[in-house]
Formats: C-alpha cells, sequence, structure tokens
C-alpha cells in the first residue's frame, strides 16, 4: 500500500532488504506515504487499512504545519513549543525530543512517526513494531533482538541489542549513521543507535550524538553522554570496527 505525493522525498533512497531477514513473527506488511516508508509486524491481522488512515493523518497534520512555517522545520536548534500554540501533537512531541536532545526538531520526525503510528495500532492489537527508514517503535513484546546496520562497518549485520523486559514494554530504537540513509549527520558515526522511553527522543539522540563522533576515541563519550539525558536506557555508537555500548541492553552476535 503506497502512495507517492511527491513532498519530502529521500535524496538516496535504498532498498531495505534488511527487512527480509529470518526471525520475524505475526502479522506483517508495509506502507509508504512519500518518504515515510513503514515496516509493520503486529499480534492482529487485517490492520493494514488502519495503519494506513493513521500515517497519512499523521503526516497531513505535520505537512500542513510546515507550510505554514517552514522556519520550524529549518530549525536545527531546540525550539519552545509554547512559541508555537498551533503545532499539531506530533510536532510537539518532536520538539519535546529535541529539547532534551540538543537538536532540531525534525531530527525526531522519523521516530515520532513511527510511535505515532504504533500507539495507534495499540487500540486493536496486543503487541506491535513499527519501523520507519530504521527508527523502531515496539510495544508490548517482553523481549526483543534488533540487528544494528552500521553502513561499510564491518560490524554491520554482524551485532545486535536483545531487549529484556518482565512486563510488556512501549520504547523506541533508533539510529543515525553518516555512512547509510538521507537524514542529516554532521558527524562520521557507521551507526548510533539509542534505547529511550519513546521513539522520537531516541530519534533525536541518536541525531545528536552522531554529530559528534568524528573518531573512534568519541564513541566511550557520546555513549557516556547519551545515558545522561532523562529517558534513554541505553546507546550503542560504531564507527568502523570499533565500538562502544551501555545502559540496559545486551550486545549479542548476529549468525
Amino acid at each position: 500500500m503506497s502512495e507517492d505525493d511527491g513532498r519530502l522525498q529521500p535524496n538516496d533512497y535504498r532498498e531495505r532488504s534488511y527487512r527480509e531477514l529470518p526471525g520475524r513473527s505475526g502479522a506483517v506488511f508495509e506502507i509508504t506515504i512519500g518518504e515515510s516508508d513503514l515496516w509493520i509486524s503486529c499480534s492482529r491481522p487485517g490492520l493494514q487499512e488502519t495503519a494506513y488512515a493513521s500515517l497519512l493523518r499523521h503526516r497531513r497534520g505535520l505537512e500542513n504545519f510546515l507550510d505554514r512555517f517552514p522556519e520550524w522545520g529549518e530549525s536545527l536548534v531546540p525550539v519552545a513549543p509554547d512559541a508555537w500554540p498551533l503545532a499539531p501533537g506530533l510536532a510537539r512531541r518532536m520538539m519535546a525530543a529535541a529539547t532534551v536532545a540538543g537538536v532540531g526538531p525534525m531530527a525526531a520526525v522519523a521516530g515520532a512517526v513511527a510511535e505515532a503510528v504504533g500507539r495507534d495500532l495499540l487500540q486493536a492489537a496486543e503487541w506491535v513494531v513499527v519501523e520507519n527508514g530504521g527508527d523502531i517503535f515496539l510495544a508490548g513484546r517482553s523481549r526483543c533482538r534488533l540487528a544494528i546496520f552500521a553502513g561499510d562497518s564491518p560490524l554491520s549485520g554482524r551485532l545486535g541489542i536483545e531487549l529484556k523486559n518482565s512486563r510488556p514494554q512501549a520504547l523506541g530504537v533508533c539510529t543515525s549513521s553518516a555512512s547509510i540513509g538521507h537524514s542529516l549527520s554532521l558527524g562520521r558515526a557507521d551507526a548510533v543507535t539509542i534505547v529511550a522511553e519513546n521513539a522520537a527522543l531516541a530519534d533525536a539522540v541518536a541525531t545528536a550524538m552522531g554529530n559528534l563522533v568524528q573518531e573512534k576515541r568519541d564513541l566511550a563519550r557520546v555513549v557516556k553522554k547519551a545515558l545522561e539525558l532523562p529517558g534513554v536506557a541505553g546507546a550503542v555508537a560504531i564507527l568502523d570496527d570499533n565500538l562502544a555500548a551501555g545502559g540496559d541492553l545486551e550486545l549479542v552476535e548476529l549468525s
């Protein structure tokens, strides 16, 4: 299911072959509107139309806001929600996350969209995983293993993180990379992956920390800095064959 509206298209779209990896479960489908390319797995089949309507509604609200206030979307620094009383809920969540991370609000857009659609689906499903260009919202699963894709790094696709919890959880797992994807990164990291209490926050922090990685000695500093931010539970930073990790996650080798 897709619709190409010609807006905000990625400059470097790559076929997301990592979605074909084994180990997936539940009802699985994809929806695409513009550059929002969502892979969704959930406990209940037949929710494609619901997901599509959700994505369309959230995108239209944000796009209408950006049409009226393009300077909001162009900011590379945090903006105060109180200064934007007409901002829709999605934009407000992006601003809140960006304020914590110290970046512009659009740094949180992919994660925020994934979570917005995922939250809507949770009204009908017991668990859901929504991935939007490598940025993930997941809820209702007590255990989850995720691969880290890190461009040309020899660790790419060979390393993953395992998230465990004794009760159902809702969180975001988002990655920023200077070597893959179309998002703006001012650093050199092959991947900075952040686990946080929501996907907008994980996305914004991943961008902020990715901007700080210029050489391998920056990796441990970036992980430490990320874990000091409220709402961040785990962090992994990769450059070439070097990595640093910390927080509430377990690194696993993938076969």
